[in-house]
This record gives C-alpha cells, structure tokens and sequence, in this order.
C-alpha cells in the first residue's frame, strides 16, 4: 500500500472559498483503499464552523522556527468518510474572519504551514511516498522537501505533486522578505528557481521543485504555455511540458442529483425530465416574481460577478437579450459594478429578470434544476464546476470554448445531432450573443434536439470516479 499525503488550504466540509475544497475533500474518498492510505493536511482556522473544532482530536504538539521564532504547532485530527484529516493548530496565524487577507501576511501564514506540515510527519508516524500539493498556499512544500533532505534521511525519495488550480495567484512578494520568512537559504532564490521578475514566487517554486504538475482541465494545461493565460510563468510552464498534464475536477453525484437532490420541487432524470423539471422552473418562477409561464426560455447564471467569468460582454449585450423570449436568473456577488447591473436590468424588466446578489446552496440548486440553459462566458476557466452542475441537472450549458469548458461540453452539431451544450470561440459580446439566440432556436423550433441535447448531457459522467482513475495513473507513474 502507497501513503499519499494531501496538502491545501482548504477542503470541504470544513472550509471552502472556492473549487480547491471541492478536490481536497472528496477526491481522496474515490482511491482503492487496498492501493492508497490518503490522507490530507488542513490549517484550523479559527473561522471554522464549530461543531467541526469540537469534533477534533488532540495529537500532539511541539514548536518550530518560523521567521526567526520559534512558533506553536499543535496537531489535531478527525476521521471523516474512513479518510484522516490532520489540523494545524497556531492562533498566531490562524485566527481570523476568513482563511486569507492580506497578501504579505498570507504568505507567512502559508510558509509556516508548508514547513508545519512536512514537520509533523514524523510526529504522527505517517510517511507519504508521495504529497500531492494544491496551489500557491502549498507551493513552498516542494521546496522545503527539497531543504529537509540534507537533513537526513527520513525526507529522502518523498515524491511530489503540485496541483495549479488557477494560475492568476501565485503567493509573490519581495524576494528578501520572504528568504527572511521562510528561513531559505540564497540557493532557492536563483531565477530558475522562486525568484521571478525580482521577487520571490511561492508557486513557481513548488511547479519547479514537483515531480509532475497538474492542472485542472487538459485544455488549461495547453493555455498556460502562452503568454495570454501564462500569468508570466508560460516559459515554465512550456518548460515543463513532459511534466505538465491537465485532469478535469469531478462532481460530487451524491450532493447534485437531480433524483435525489432534497431541496429542489421535483425529482427527475434523464428520462423523466420532459415532464417532471418544468415543476422545478415555475416553482422558481413564482417565488422570485417572475411571470409564471413554463413554455419561455429560463437561462441561469450562478458565479462570482467578475471580469473573468465574462460579465463585461453579459453587460454589453444585456438589454439587446432583455428584447428576446427568455427569462433570466442570477445568483452570486462579486465587482460592484456587475451587481448593480443586474440590479438595475432587474428593476427595468422585473418580469423577466431577477438578481439574486448574495450566495445560497440552496438556491444555486434550485437554479440549476430549474433553468432550460446555463450561461458560462469566461475569459479563462482552469475548469469550471458549474457547467458540470448544470450538464447533471439537464440545464444546457452555453459557454466560451476555453480551458475546463472547451474540455467538457460538446459543441451541438445540428446536422450530425450531436453535443451535450453551445459554445463560441472568440471573446466577442455579440459572437456570445449570436450563440444565445440560437440555443433559443433550437429551444422554441426544433423542441426534440433540444431534448436529445439535455439527455446527453445528463448521461455524461464528469463524477470523480472518473477524475480518480486519472490521478491513480499519475500516481502509478510516479511511484511505480
């Protein structure tokens, strides 16, 4: 049996601020546990939920030098789903409203971290052949592995792999600052090493200290080797081609389905969804105000209201849309500049669109099992959970052919009836639009495409069934 250890700054159900937690809590669920002993390496935040901190277990403690002091880790643990789950405990760095803040201090908090969770290894008896690190907040692990080893010979022949959920943070500030902090000596702030551009860069040191890198959509791992998606590190990501491949994230089936799902009207499948789903988008309708009509198009938006996920071209073409037989549901905060949009769209037309400008799993769900399609326009996506939510629930998915969307909705083909979705190529407000009206087309006109269009989807399996045997080879290469 291997010992693969997971390290990251989130993971469900304990904290979570993005899709990062979603891989870290339910992927290690998915391995052969005749094969793998998973475990994973979380901070205990002080903004924790607390029915989770009453639930841990004390391990142990001892102190570590951290910026030149010696700082307090405690170890705690919880077993969750059969997989263990260790606790760093230090107020010092963990006490807070939210699990980031400010960028300087986040980086300390983030070092401490990585070398606190290479320092309890020995402590708790569990030696990983392979840590499996996610994003910049564990990009030091790799690095510190690398220190520890002249140390002696419990750290030697540990592999790694570093994980790039999203390329645009990357943990970077002043190179000295951060040599101070961490404790580094100068050999590991070498320009082919964590210095980049005169500072030091937390991520680039654990993509060129890992074994293999992963990304999160293969599509993504092609776009960050160019300077567009490349945020400054194309020419290392290029140069790490062999190294570099890119595993689509799943979806936990259990919490979205649309057969079981406790919080939608009416249970469907990809059988029963003509006539049982059409329940779920007039029970939305009437409890957001709209006008209540089970024929019109309803297509939802359920994101962070931001220039990357495409609301500058939304915001460019919203009143042309408004024109058009749809309705139109929003779900997410985010720039202010999009919320008061969609607020004010929503007080021009109120019988065709509703801005829900907050955050709700509740109504995210409802969202999902209620609009005919979902509108996904991202500048660049790494993945994209969202239009895998959408795909299970029989909501068509129109999005821009980028990263994690290009890999997972099939373009429809009218001539050959094929495709599970809509997608345009260009960052183009009115190429978006023009692809919206004709998912409309096809709504209204040709009502059994459509409907082929929804089962295909729903029939796809993006679970992380799928995703685990992908990592489960990777793993193999590595360890043999």
């Amino acid at each position: 049996m291997k010992n693969i250890l997971y390290v990251a700054s989130e993971a469900v159900p304990f904290i979570k601020t993005g899709g990062l937690a979603d891989v870290v809590g339910s992927l290690p669920k998915y391995f052969d546990r005749k094969k793998y002993d998973v475990r994973v390496v979380l901070p205990k935040y002080s903004c924790m939920k607390q029915e989770w901190k009453d639930k841990m277990e004390y391990v142990d403690h001892f102190y570590m030098n951290i910026n030149g002091e010696d700082q307090y880790v405690g170890i705690l643990k919880i077993v969750l789903d059969k997989i263990t789950f260790y606790f760093i405990d230090n107020e010092h760095y963990f006490t807070g409203f939210t699990p980031y803040g400010d960028t300087l201090w986040d980086i300390e908090k983030f070092a401490f971290f990585s070398k606190a969770a290479l320092s309890i290894l020995p402590v708790i008896g569990f030696r990983p052949d392979l840590i499996h690190c996610h994003d910049w907040q564990a990009g030091l692990v790799p690095v510190y592995l690398d220190n520890f080893r002249y140390g002696g010979e419990y750290y030697r022949g540990i592999h790694t792999v570093m994980t790039i959920h999203n390329l645009k943070f990357q943990g970077v500030w002043d190179r000295d600052s951060v040599q101070r902090i961490t404790g580094l000596p100068d050999y590991y702030f070498a320009p082919d090493k964590m210095e980049a551009y005169d500072n030091a860069n937390l991520l680039k040191g654990g993509i060129v200290f890992a074994d293999k890198v992963t990304t999160v959509s293969e599509t993504y791992a092609e776009e960050i080797k160019t300077p567009f998606f490349g945020e400054g590190l194309d020419g290392l990501m290029y140069a790490r081609s062999n190294d570099l491949s890119g595993i689509v994230n799943g979806l936990d089936y259990n919490e979205y389905c649309p057969f079981m799902d406790p919080i939608i009207k009416k249970h469907y499948t990809s059988d029963t969804f003509r006539r049982n789903k059409v329940a779920n988008k007039t029970a939305l309708q009437e409890e957001l105000g709209l006008v209540k009509d089970s024929k019109v198009m309803m297509i939802g938006m359920v994101s962070r209201l931001t220039d990357q996920k495409g609301f500058d071209l939304v915001d460019y073409v919203m009143d042309e849309l408004c024109q058009d037989a749809v309705q139109i549901v929003v779900l997410g905060t985010g720039e202010v500049k999009y919320e008061n949009m969609f607020r004010h769209f929503a007080w021009k037309y109120p019988e065709k669109v509703s801005a829900n400008i907050f955050y709700s799993e509740e109504m995210s769900h409802k969202i999902y099992a209620s609009a005919d399609a979902f509108l996904m326009p991202s500048l660049f996506e790494p993945c994209g959970l969202s239009q895998l939510m959408s795909l299970r629930y029989g909501t068509v998915p129109i999005v821009r052919e980028t990263g994690g969307l290009k890999d997972t909705v099939e373009a429809y083909n009218e001539y050959e009836k094929t495709g599970t979705g809509f997608s345009f190529a260009n960052y183009n407000a009115h190429e978006m639009l023009h692809t919206i009206r004709y998912a409309e087309r096809i709504f209204y006109d040709k009502k059994r495409d459509w409907n082929k269009i929804v089962e295909r989807g729903m029939e796809r399996d993006f679970s992380w069934k799928n995703s685990a045997k992908q990592y489960d080879m990777l793993y193999k290469n590595l360890l043999g």
